[in-house]
């Protein structure tokens, strides 16, 4: 029998099949549904690759609205039609990273839902399960030592917001939090300035990334999307100046970019001014994005690549996808 949480079903790790090796990057993969319309893919490194360690990093990684998992962790696209797998490369920036931080397995959480959302998703099912689904991945890898990273871009910075609702206090062992121009939910009389400057007070091993461009200067079709503080650039600032509250910043812009930065460099927004009137949603991941959210404010940051420079990790992107396989994908579907 299910177990329920106010009468839903309680996400679980029944369907977890075990990993499967890709022989590709020595990784292997783990692709599984959970309740309520979850669908988890974990990569991680194999047992007998120089990267496997029991010093866990546990990415978990909310994905944007309206991609799978199979197009966030990228490939090398076969025609015009795949576009959409070259366009963030998690998989690959997962890879720089591990080459980055050899002592640690670097494990990378793709979180995907029925709805091809989560803000849809929280709609339907409210917040109070998302802890669950973040204690029950963690439980494959209970024998090891793991810190946690709750990573999102776009729409999936509802999932973290969504935790930050279901809880009192942020976990310990979430060591790192980024909101990857995916802050859009930031409520400061929902708690969630007090709950992360808590944890950030809580212990030095605490980060914060907030990566954002203006937004409110883009234009689709000729015309702007986003209001001037509904955007992710708004946003941005608004989250900074309440949590100027608590933390002394330092600050300097050049370049199109504003950077503030407190607690040594614990906490970091990078936001990216937009001239040139474009959609940089997307671009900010490509262009280095998730590698920067995951050593920002540590000796590696900025260590052989550039945050919206050229792409760092094009040797590390795969020519096929593994991904689940057509069975699974069909009961996702």
């Amino acid at each position: 029998m299910i177990s329920t949480i106010s009468g839903q079903k309680r996400p679980n790790l029944a369907k977890f099949r075990g990993f499967r090796e890709t022989n590709s990057f020595n990784e292997r993969i783990a692709s599984f549904t959970m309740d309520p319309e979850i669908t988890v893919q974990i990569n991680a490194p194999t047992h007998n690759s120089s990267a496997a360690s029991n010093n866990v990093l546990l990415v978990f990684y909310a994905l944007p609205n309206g991609n799978s998992i199979e197009q966030t962790v990228g490939k090398a696209p076969n025609s015009t039609n795949e576009w959409r797998y070259d366009i963030q490369h998690i998989g690959a920036q997962a890879r720089f990273v591990r080459s980055l931080l050899p002592e640690k397995s670097v494990v990378i959480v793709y979180l995907e839902n029925s709805l091809e959302s989560w803000p849809a998703w929280r709609k339907k099912y409210g917040d109070g399960l998302i802890p669950e689904v973040i204690r029950s991945v963690k439980k494959l890898f209970e024998t090891n030592y793991v810190q946690i990273v709750l990573n999102s871009h776009s729409g999936g910075g509802s999932f973290i917001f969504g935790y930050l609702n279901a809880i009192e206090k942020i976990s310990d062992d979430i060591v790192r939090i980024v909101f990857l121009d995916s802050n859009y939910a930031y409520n400061r009389e929902l708690g969630h300035q007090e709950k992360l400057v808590d944890w950030l007070n809580g212990n030095s091993t605490h980060y914060l990334c907030v990566l954002a461009y203006n937004d409110a200067a883009g234009l689709l079709n000729g015309k702007a999307f986003v209001s001037a503080a509904g955007g992710a650039w708004g946003k941005s600032h608004a989250m900074q100046h309440d949590f100027a509250e608590a933390f002394k910043f330092t600050s300097r812009t050049n370049a199109n970019f504003e950077r503030y930065s407190a607690l040594d460099g614990r906490v970091q927004f990078v936001l990216r001014d937009n001239p040139e009137r474009k959609i940089l949603h997307t671009t900010q991941v490509e262009l280095n994005g998730f590698i920067h959210s995951l050593v920002s404010g540590t000796t590696n940051e900025s260590k052989g690549y550039e945050y919206f420079g050229e792409r760092a990790y094009s040797k590390w992107i795969a020519t096929e996808s593994f991904s689940h396989s057509p069975e699974l994908r069909s009961k996702i579907r």
